[in-house]
Protein backbone atom coordinates (compact mmCIF):
# COMPACT_ATOMS: atom_id res chain seq x y z
CA UNK A 1 0.00 0.00 0.00
CA UNK A 2 1.09 3.56 -1.14
CA UNK A 3 0.05 6.91 -0.50
CA UNK A 4 1.60 7.81 3.16
CA UNK A 5 2.45 11.44 3.26
CA UNK A 6 6.13 13.00 2.90
CA UNK A 7 7.89 14.47 5.80
CA UNK A 8 7.14 17.75 4.97
CA UNK A 9 9.67 20.65 6.25
CA UNK A 10 8.31 22.36 8.93
CA UNK A 11 10.84 24.52 10.37
CA UNK A 12 12.48 27.96 8.79
CA UNK A 13 15.24 29.59 9.50
CA UNK A 14 15.61 31.86 12.68
CA UNK A 15 12.57 33.77 13.38
CA UNK A 16 10.97 33.02 10.20
CA UNK A 17 6.88 31.00 10.46
CA UNK A 18 7.36 30.83 6.23
CA UNK A 19 8.58 30.83 3.49
CA UNK A 20 8.71 32.13 -0.23
CA UNK A 21 10.40 32.45 -3.23
CA UNK A 22 9.50 34.34 -6.74
CA UNK A 23 10.35 32.57 -9.49
CA UNK A 24 11.15 32.89 -12.87
CA UNK A 25 10.73 30.28 -16.32
CA UNK A 26 12.52 32.53 -19.00
CA UNK A 27 10.77 30.82 -21.73
CA UNK A 28 11.04 32.90 -24.54
CA UNK A 29 10.56 31.63 -28.07
CA UNK A 30 11.51 28.04 -26.84
CA UNK A 31 8.40 27.29 -25.02
CA UNK A 32 6.44 28.04 -28.44
CA UNK A 33 9.31 26.27 -30.72
CA UNK A 34 9.05 23.22 -29.16
CA UNK A 35 4.92 23.02 -28.76
CA UNK A 36 4.08 24.05 -32.32
CA UNK A 37 5.72 22.98 -35.61
CA UNK A 38 6.10 25.82 -37.78
CA UNK A 39 5.99 29.07 -35.19
CA UNK A 40 9.41 29.91 -35.88
CA UNK A 41 8.32 31.50 -39.10
CA UNK A 42 5.27 33.45 -37.42
CA UNK A 43 7.51 36.91 -36.71
CA UNK A 44 4.65 38.60 -34.48
CA UNK A 45 4.15 35.41 -32.44
CA UNK A 46 8.29 35.13 -31.85
CA UNK A 47 8.33 39.02 -31.44
CA UNK A 48 5.96 37.98 -28.18
CA UNK A 49 8.36 35.68 -27.02
CA UNK A 50 11.24 37.46 -27.07
CA UNK A 51 9.53 40.50 -25.07
CA UNK A 52 10.20 38.39 -21.72
CA UNK A 53 13.99 38.61 -22.56
CA UNK A 54 14.04 41.96 -24.39
CA UNK A 55 11.90 43.98 -22.06
CA UNK A 56 10.36 42.05 -19.28
CA UNK A 57 13.74 40.84 -17.64
CA UNK A 58 15.39 44.27 -17.63
CA UNK A 59 12.02 45.27 -15.42
CA UNK A 60 11.57 42.36 -13.39
CA UNK A 61 15.66 42.84 -12.26
CA UNK A 62 14.48 47.09 -11.22
CA UNK A 63 11.78 45.95 -9.15
CA UNK A 64 13.67 42.92 -7.49
CA UNK A 65 16.50 45.24 -6.86
CA UNK A 66 14.18 47.88 -5.87
CA UNK A 67 12.70 45.21 -3.21
CA UNK A 68 15.80 43.72 -2.11
CA UNK A 69 14.81 40.16 -3.34
CA UNK A 70 16.87 37.60 -4.63
CA UNK A 71 15.12 35.64 -7.01
CA UNK A 72 15.39 32.20 -9.16
CA UNK A 73 15.11 32.36 -12.66
CA UNK A 74 14.54 28.65 -14.80
CA UNK A 75 16.44 29.05 -18.21
CA UNK A 76 16.04 26.92 -21.36
CA UNK A 77 19.61 26.61 -22.35
CA UNK A 78 18.37 27.59 -25.71
CA UNK A 79 16.84 30.67 -24.28
CA UNK A 80 20.55 31.16 -22.52
CA UNK A 81 22.34 30.66 -26.37
CA UNK A 82 20.25 33.05 -27.90
CA UNK A 83 20.03 36.07 -25.08
CA UNK A 84 23.45 35.49 -23.67
CA UNK A 85 23.94 39.24 -22.11
CA UNK A 86 19.97 38.86 -20.69
CA UNK A 87 21.58 35.82 -18.75
CA UNK A 88 24.71 37.35 -17.36
CA UNK A 89 22.77 40.65 -16.70
CA UNK A 90 20.61 38.09 -14.09
CA UNK A 91 24.05 36.53 -12.73
CA UNK A 92 25.62 39.69 -12.43
CA UNK A 93 22.52 40.83 -10.28
CA UNK A 94 23.42 38.15 -7.94
CA UNK A 95 20.21 35.67 -8.73
CA UNK A 96 20.27 32.10 -8.88
CA UNK A 97 20.30 30.47 -12.63
CA UNK A 98 18.32 26.93 -12.78
CA UNK A 99 17.96 23.94 -15.62
CA UNK A 100 14.63 24.45 -17.41
CA UNK A 101 15.72 21.96 -20.64
CA UNK A 102 17.50 23.11 -23.69
CA UNK A 103 14.45 23.82 -26.03
CA UNK A 104 11.84 23.98 -23.13
CA UNK A 105 10.83 20.18 -24.38
CA UNK A 106 8.11 18.58 -22.60
CA UNK A 107 9.21 15.30 -21.30
CA UNK A 108 5.99 12.93 -21.69
CA UNK A 109 6.74 10.37 -23.62
CA UNK A 110 10.56 10.39 -24.13
CA UNK A 111 12.84 7.54 -23.79
CA UNK A 112 15.87 7.81 -20.55
CA UNK A 113 18.21 8.59 -23.62
CA UNK A 114 16.28 11.22 -25.30
CA UNK A 115 15.48 12.46 -21.57
CA UNK A 116 19.71 12.99 -20.63
CA UNK A 117 20.09 14.72 -24.05
CA UNK A 118 17.77 17.38 -22.97
CA UNK A 119 19.55 17.53 -20.11
CA UNK A 120 23.14 17.69 -20.63
CA UNK A 121 22.76 20.31 -23.57
CA UNK A 122 20.84 22.25 -21.16
CA UNK A 123 24.15 21.90 -18.57
CA UNK A 124 26.41 22.95 -21.29
CA UNK A 125 24.45 25.88 -22.33
CA UNK A 126 24.30 27.67 -18.92
CA UNK A 127 27.88 26.62 -18.31
CA UNK A 128 28.53 27.69 -21.37
CA UNK A 129 26.87 30.90 -21.27
CA UNK A 130 26.65 31.92 -17.63
CA UNK A 131 29.67 29.79 -16.12
CA UNK A 132 27.54 28.25 -13.81
CA UNK A 133 26.48 24.52 -12.70
CA UNK A 134 22.96 24.66 -11.65
CA UNK A 135 21.63 23.03 -8.42
CA UNK A 136 18.07 23.45 -9.05
CA UNK A 137 15.73 21.82 -12.12
CA UNK A 138 12.31 22.47 -12.75
CA UNK A 139 10.64 20.39 -15.75
CA UNK A 140 9.35 22.07 -18.74
CA UNK A 141 5.76 22.46 -18.62
CA UNK A 142 6.29 20.94 -15.18
CA UNK A 143 5.83 17.04 -16.57
CA UNK A 144 8.21 14.76 -14.46
CA UNK A 145 8.98 11.69 -15.38
CA UNK A 146 9.22 8.65 -12.51
CA UNK A 147 12.88 8.56 -13.43
CA UNK A 148 13.88 12.17 -13.37
CA UNK A 149 14.95 12.22 -9.86
CA UNK A 150 17.59 9.51 -10.80
CA UNK A 151 19.03 11.85 -13.56
CA UNK A 152 18.71 14.87 -11.54
CA UNK A 153 20.67 12.73 -8.52
CA UNK A 154 23.20 11.48 -10.81
CA UNK A 155 23.93 15.21 -12.45
CA UNK A 156 24.54 16.67 -8.80
CA UNK A 157 21.15 18.33 -8.70
CA UNK A 158 20.55 19.63 -5.42
CA UNK A 159 16.70 20.16 -5.84
CA UNK A 160 13.03 19.70 -8.33
CA UNK A 161 10.30 22.00 -8.20
CA UNK A 162 8.10 20.19 -10.59
CA UNK A 163 5.45 18.46 -8.29
CA UNK A 164 2.23 19.69 -6.21
CA UNK A 165 1.75 17.24 -3.92
CA UNK A 166 2.32 19.49 -0.68
CA UNK A 167 2.33 23.03 0.76
CA UNK A 168 6.61 23.09 2.22
CA UNK A 169 9.69 21.19 0.61
CA UNK A 170 10.44 17.31 1.55
CA UNK A 171 13.15 15.10 0.76
CA UNK A 172 12.18 12.73 -2.45
CA UNK A 173 13.42 9.16 -2.65
CA UNK A 174 15.63 8.74 -5.94
CA UNK A 175 15.11 5.24 -7.33
CA UNK A 176 17.85 2.79 -7.15
CA UNK A 177 20.10 4.77 -5.05
CA UNK A 178 20.26 5.35 -1.45
CA UNK A 179 19.76 9.05 -2.03
CA UNK A 180 17.17 11.79 -2.20
CA UNK A 181 16.59 14.87 -3.96
CA UNK A 182 15.21 17.85 -1.87
CA UNK A 183 11.76 18.54 -3.89
CA UNK A 184 10.20 21.78 -3.30
CA UNK A 185 6.69 21.87 -4.63
CA UNK A 186 4.77 24.70 -7.03
CA UNK A 187 1.12 24.58 -8.47
CA UNK A 188 -0.41 26.02 -10.99
CA UNK A 189 -2.57 28.75 -8.96
CA UNK A 190 0.58 30.46 -8.26
CA UNK A 191 1.65 30.86 -12.03
CA UNK A 192 0.46 33.67 -14.09
CA UNK A 193 0.68 31.36 -17.65
CA UNK A 194 -3.08 30.30 -16.33
CA UNK A 195 -3.88 33.92 -15.93
CA UNK A 196 -2.18 35.37 -18.90
CA UNK A 197 -0.63 33.56 -21.43
CA UNK A 198 -2.78 33.38 -24.42
CA UNK A 199 -0.92 32.54 -28.08
CA UNK A 200 -3.93 31.82 -30.90
CA UNK A 201 -3.18 28.48 -32.38
CA UNK A 202 -0.57 27.85 -29.07
CA UNK A 203 -1.89 28.30 -25.77
CA UNK A 204 -4.59 29.63 -23.75
CA UNK A 205 -8.75 30.35 -24.67
CA UNK A 206 -8.68 34.23 -24.87
CA UNK A 207 -9.18 35.00 -21.75
CA UNK A 208 -6.67 37.44 -20.57
CA UNK A 209 -6.84 38.05 -16.76
CA UNK A 210 -6.66 41.69 -14.88
CA UNK A 211 -3.68 42.45 -12.96
CA UNK A 212 -5.91 43.64 -10.05
CA UNK A 213 -7.74 40.27 -10.07
CA UNK A 214 -4.50 38.23 -10.14
CA UNK A 215 -3.06 40.55 -7.35
CA UNK A 216 -5.44 39.55 -5.28
CA UNK A 217 -5.67 36.27 -5.96
CA UNK A 218 -1.68 36.18 -5.00
CA UNK A 219 -2.06 37.62 -2.02
CA UNK A 220 -4.39 35.61 -0.33
CA UNK A 221 -2.54 32.68 -1.40
CA UNK A 222 0.56 34.29 0.22
CA UNK A 223 -1.83 35.10 3.49
CA UNK A 224 -2.87 31.65 3.75
CA UNK A 225 0.42 29.86 3.15
CA UNK A 226 2.18 32.49 5.96
CA UNK A 227 -0.55 31.29 8.24
CA UNK A 228 0.18 27.51 7.45
CA UNK A 229 3.78 28.09 7.77
CA UNK A 230 4.02 27.07 4.51
CA UNK A 231 6.20 27.67 0.88
CA UNK A 232 4.78 30.25 -1.56
CA UNK A 233 6.72 29.05 -4.96
CA UNK A 234 5.43 31.42 -7.09
CA UNK A 235 6.24 31.35 -10.74
CA UNK A 236 5.98 34.33 -13.55
CA UNK A 237 7.45 34.34 -17.17
CA UNK A 238 8.94 37.25 -18.52
CA UNK A 239 7.09 37.68 -21.49
CA UNK A 240 3.86 38.03 -19.73
CA UNK A 241 4.36 39.18 -16.08
CA UNK A 242 6.89 41.58 -17.58
CA UNK A 243 4.59 43.79 -18.95
CA UNK A 244 3.90 46.85 -17.02
CA UNK A 245 0.77 46.24 -15.23
CA UNK A 246 1.76 42.62 -14.59
CA UNK A 247 4.97 43.55 -12.88
CA UNK A 248 3.25 46.53 -10.42
CA UNK A 249 1.10 43.47 -9.43
CA UNK A 250 3.81 41.24 -9.07
CA UNK A 251 5.27 44.01 -6.97
CA UNK A 252 2.79 44.50 -5.11
CA UNK A 253 2.72 40.51 -3.66
CA UNK A 254 6.26 40.85 -3.23
CA UNK A 255 6.49 43.61 -0.64
CA UNK A 256 3.69 42.57 0.97
CA UNK A 257 5.83 39.15 1.82
CA UNK A 258 8.86 41.73 2.37
CA UNK A 259 7.07 43.65 4.85
CA UNK A 260 5.44 40.56 6.80
CA UNK A 261 9.00 40.71 8.42
CA UNK A 262 8.42 36.94 9.34
CA UNK A 263 8.66 35.67 5.88
CA UNK A 264 11.76 34.43 4.48
CA UNK A 265 12.16 35.56 1.08
CA UNK A 266 14.67 33.54 -0.38
CA UNK A 267 16.17 31.71 -3.93
CA UNK A 268 15.17 28.18 -4.64
CA UNK A 269 18.75 26.92 -3.77
CA UNK A 270 18.33 28.34 -0.22
CA UNK A 271 15.21 26.67 0.92
CA UNK A 272 17.06 23.63 -1.06
CA UNK A 273 20.06 23.67 1.49
CA UNK A 274 18.05 24.62 4.61
CA UNK A 275 15.83 21.64 3.86
CA UNK A 276 18.74 19.50 3.31
CA UNK A 277 19.51 20.38 6.65
CA UNK A 278 16.79 18.95 8.33
CA UNK A 279 17.16 15.46 7.49
CA UNK A 280 13.74 14.74 6.81
CA UNK A 281 13.45 10.97 6.18
CA UNK A 282 12.73 10.36 1.76
CA UNK A 283 9.34 10.07 0.62
CA UNK A 284 9.32 7.49 -2.73
CA UNK A 285 6.58 8.35 -4.73
CA UNK A 286 5.13 5.63 -6.99
CA UNK A 287 2.60 5.25 -10.11
CA UNK A 288 -0.67 4.19 -9.12
CA UNK A 289 -1.24 0.57 -9.81
CA UNK A 290 -4.34 0.26 -11.73
CA UNK A 291 -5.89 -3.18 -12.64
CA UNK A 292 -9.28 -2.39 -14.80
CA UNK A 293 -10.70 -5.27 -13.26
CA UNK A 294 -14.64 -5.52 -14.11
CA UNK A 295 -14.57 -2.42 -15.96
CA UNK A 296 -13.48 -0.20 -12.89
CA UNK A 297 -9.90 0.73 -11.76
CA UNK A 298 -8.78 -1.55 -8.97
CA UNK A 299 -5.90 0.81 -7.02
CA UNK A 300 -3.01 0.20 -4.84
CA UNK A 301 -4.89 -1.96 -1.47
Amino acid sequence: MTGHAPQFCTAWPDRFRAAASFTFDLDAEAAVLSAVAGSASRMSVMSHQEYGPLAGVPRLLRLLSRLGIRSTFFVPGYTAHRYPDVIRSIVAEGHEIAHHGYLHEPLGGVDEATEIEYLERGLDALAEVAGVRPLGYRAPMWELNYRSPRLLHDRDFLYDSSLMNGDTPYELSVEGRSASIVEIPINWGFDDWEQYCFIPDAFGTGVIESPAKTEEMWLLDLAAMREEGGCFVHTSHPFLSGRPARAAALGHVMAEAVAFGDVWVATMSDIARHVRSQKLQPFEMQPPLIDFRGGRPQGDA
